[in-house]
């Protein structure tokens, strides 16, 4: 089999649910593999391939999990080495391994046997598979239903209708970020005691009519900026343990630390602790790790008394298909010291001084860019996880395309609310103006997909128009609403 063919993980998981394998299955050492149970597919986005599998391997009977990967190499490329809830795989499965590697390495220690799968599948088997895998990547490959018919309908009206859904999608964030607002008020006027997050609104929330003057408290706005900067900071995967993070160490209670020179530290310590991503495992021989572990259980065990909120488990976070620096750890060193600039440095107040005072769109952004860059600096520089070092530096805890995405989602969408609530119109605007020429460096796959299939490739640096091509996929491509489209009507008639 060649190396390079990949075959997609649907297919591998049809193929370990049948056991058709042209011959017993063996690890590299040699031990027969007897399946009594081949466990039951994980439906989750996160965790192993199967749970609660039961397998033999020599003499011995294992209960846990299997992992099916494409290459042998996807087991540290996917970084199922340093997360926790790969603890309990008992095999790993690899369409291919080249250099005949008998083991894989779980987060704790554990050796794993790792079978290569092509040596127990018929040559005609695999061919069939890519043949099939083929002709779905063809099929694929027309993305939405009027690709094909996309030259019907003009550039200029193209342009026009994803304009208008781009802002529709910028009111909608806005929208969110004041519901968000009025119950952060509402809770604070019930005067709920900690953990607040427990609450039911109310039918007298409902139909409260709120004013201007019930949000001059500065503190409920650091709270709305702190949940969605860290939301941001989540991606797809984390976002909501980011925004839960944000609610259960909220502000009120980091407003209760003493500010000094070791603030940072204070705020490190208390997002890891109530993340649950410190525990007790974790491998102490690194003197760097120990140290700097030390620091935080001493900061935590000063103010942990104060503090009765809920803590998260660190099996809620997901370290899976993400890029090293986009792990939750490095994340969440980048948020505390987005904290530090809220906090101590009130952040708020310096974002508006400069939307106020910077008439040139063009250098507010640079500069509002720039201060939602966060630079690497300490132990999180070079470790990805706790315990382990990692082989190259981390520049960025947030880099200049997190620092674009968080001023398209939270900074516009919050200071445009923050200046419709108290009547500043003319900076409301400001606002949009700003949205509408901002150009930044967002990249995915709905977008990339997008430009090609509605042939927009000029316009797709702007925020306004990718933010336009996502809200068409969302709500009308993925929901197959062509006909209620204006491009659809245009190309379907």
């Amino acid at each position: 089999m060649a190396r390079e063919t990949k075959i997609k993980e649907g297919f591998l998981y049809n193929i370990w649910k049948s056991q058709n394998f042209i011959h017993p299955l063996t690890t590299l050492n040699g031990d027969e593999i007897t399946i009594l149970n081949c466990g039951t597919l994980n439906e989750e986005l996160a965790g192993p391939d199967f749970k609660n599998a039961r397998i033999r391997i020599g003499n011995l009977t294992f209960v846990g999990d299997v992992e099916i990967d494409n290459s042998y190499s996807d087991w540290k490329a996917h970084g199922h080495n340093l997360d926790n809830k790969y603890n309990k795989v008992i095999l790993h499965i690899a369409l291919s391994n080249p250099n005949n590697y008998t083991h894989v390495f779980t987060r704790d220690g554990r050796k794993i046997p790792s079978i290569k799968l092509s040596s127990f599948i018929d040559k005609e088997q695999l061919d069939k598979l890519k043949t099939e895998q083929d002709n779905l990547t063809a099929n694929e490959n027309l993305f939405i239903k009027c690709q094909t018919l996309i030259n019907g309908s003009s550039y200029d009206s193209k342009i026009k209708f994803i304009t208008e859904l781009g802002f529709q999608r910028f009111q909608k964030k806005c929208l969110k970020i004041y519901n968000r607002l009025k119950e952060l008020e509402f809770v604070k006027e019930l005067d709920l005691k900690e953990p607040i997050i427990t609450y039911e609104l109310t039918q007298q929330f409902h139909e409260r009519n709120f004013e201007h003057k019930d949000f001059y408290d500065k503190n409920i706005w650091k709270q709305l900026f702190y949940e969605f900067v860290f939301e941001a900071l989540g991606y797809s995967q984390n976002k909501v343990q980011m925004t839960n993070l944000a609610k259960h160490a909220n502000i009120n209670f980091l407003l209760k630390l003493d500010k000094d020179g070791i603030i940072l530290d204070k705020y490190e310590s208390i997002l890891f602790h109530v993340a649950g991503l410190l525990n007790e495992n974790i491998n102490y021989e690194d003197e760097e790790t120990k140290k700097y572990i030390e620091r935080l259980k001493l900061n935590w065990n000063s103010y942990r008394s104060l503090y009765d909120n809920k803590f998260m488990n660190e099996t809620e976070w997901n370290f899976f298909k993400q890029r090293p620096q986009n792990f939750p750890t490095i994340r969440i060193a980048g948020g505390a010291r987005l904290l530090y600039q809220l906090i101590f440095n009130d952040l708020i107040s310096q974002i508006e001084k400069k939307i106020t005072e910077i008439h040139n769109p063009k250098v507010l952004i640079n500069s509002l860019r720039t201060m939602m860059i966060v630079k690497a600096d300490g132990y999180w520089k070079n470790h990805f996880v706790f315990g382990e070092k990692s082989k190259i530096e981390v520049n960025y805890f947030v880099g200049a395309s997190r620092a674009d995405e968080i001023l398209v989602n939270v900074i516009l969408p919050i200071f445009s609310v923050y200046f419709e609530v108290f009547g500043k119109k003319d900076l409301s605007k400001k606002i949009l103006k700003v949205f509408s020429i901002f150009e930044h460096r967002e990249e995915n796959q709905i977008i990339n997909n997008m430009i090609t299939a509605m042939d927009v490739k000029e316009e797709a640096r702007k925020a306004l128009i990718t933010q336009g091509l996502i809200e068409l996929f969302r709500n009308w491509c993925s929901k197959n609403k062509c006909l209620e489209c204006e491009i659809g009507k245009i190309v379907f008639n």
